[in-house]
């Protein structure tokens, strides 16, 4: 039996030490390939364009171009971008949440553990699920910019979308949510795409986070 590609990753962080020992937890995977690093926000978005990663570990704080304007140009130039996980100090930081809104998949503390962090890039280069959801749901509770009135895509949603919609803020993945629902994966794989084609979103983060934004998910 043929095994799987390795999940291509790039290291984006300008302390040489933090980006050493990333390499050496990320390679001693099997399933896992380091293929580039960078110092910089430019020197990511370089990197990237020339090895095309699945995923991309990227310091939010950067000199020069910091992680968002970095996540920002990757996701605008590359027409099958990597996924992208912003690492950071601290989870409450607003670099983090303009990170998210910017289009990251999701982010990492970079006191997380070694199985943390391998769990991580494995999760979002899957892309069904949400990577630490509860994580994500506090900081878009903090941070949510409140709108005057909700969005029009939110009358746009059935019923079955909100509910899918419900369930993947939870971090759900789309067999747990056919389980819960009692409905084919099929069927929710056609709500998830539905719910991020209405919220014009890229991924499962950006819907939760829009969705915040538009009042639907606040309190609760």
């Amino acid at each position: 039996m043929t095994r799987p590609a390795p999940i291509r990753v790039v290291l984006a962080d300008d302390e040489r030490m933090v980006r050493t020992a990333l390499r050496a937890i990320l390679s001693a995977e099997p399933d896992l390939e380091v293929v580039g690093e960078a110092a910089t926000g430019a020197e990511a978005v370089s990197v990237v364009r020339e090895v095309r990663p699945d995923v991309v570990l990227m310091d939010v704080r950067m000199p020069g171009t910091d992680g968002i304007r970095a996540t920002e140009q990757i996701l605008a130039t590359l027409d099958e971008p990597p996924r992208i996980v912003v690492v950071t100090t601290f989870e409450n930081d607003s670099y983090v949440y303009d990170a998210l809104r910017a289009g990251a998949a999701g982010f990492l503390l970079k006191r997380a553990d070694a199985e943390a962090l391998v769990q991580a890039v494995r999760l979002v280069a899957r892309s069904d699920s949400l990577l630490f959801p509860a994580a994500v749901r506090t900081l878009a509770a903090e941070h949510a910019r409140a709108r005057p009135a909700p969005p029009a895509w939110v009358a746009k949603l059935t019923g079955r979308e909100r509910e899918v919609l419900r369930h993947m803020a939870k971090g759900l993945t789309n067999a747990e949510i056919a389980r819960g629902m009692e409905v084919g994966a099929a069927t929710v794989k056609s709500h998830v795409a539905a719910v991020l084609a209405k919220t014009g979103t890229r991924d499962r983060t950006q819907a939760v986070i829009a969705a915040y934004e538009a009042g639907f998910l606040n309190g609760g």
